[in-house]
């Protein structure tokens, strides 16, 4: 999967808009910010920062340990970065949809055709 790829299903989601954060990508859902692209690596590794569930996050670092990055001090809350290589597409495409859950509002999810 590449960050087209990932732009294009973090779109496709209600009300999901693309608007810069410090000098990155990132989408919305009313302002609230659901996934950011940090630039390639010089390593050149791709990577996706997504806000999930702090469950979620854990259950990542033990079940994919080798697809989480960590995010140095900013590593709190359900901030979460991960290796788009070593991610399964499909899986990813799940953590994209949980991502914008995450932040949409009540009567936005509750629109929702998942």
């Amino acid at each position: 999967m590449t960050h087209d790829d990932i732009r294009v299903l973090a779109l496709s989601r209600p009300e999901a808009q693309e608007h810069p954060h410090f000098d990155r990508p990132s989408f919305r859902v009313r302002g609230k910010i659901f996934i950011t692209l940090p630039p390639v690596g010089e390593d050149g590794v791709r990577k996706v920062v997504l806000k999930l569930p702090p469950l979620v996050k854990e259950s990542l670092r033990e079940t994919d340990p080798a697809a989480v990055v960590s995010l140095g001090n900013q590593d709190k809350g359900g901030w979460t970065q991960l290796d788009i290589g070593r991610m399964d597409e499909g899986k990813l495409a799940d953590l994209i949809r949980l991502a914008w859950r995450e932040v949409a509002p009540k009567k936005l999810k509750a629109g929702e055709q998942a």
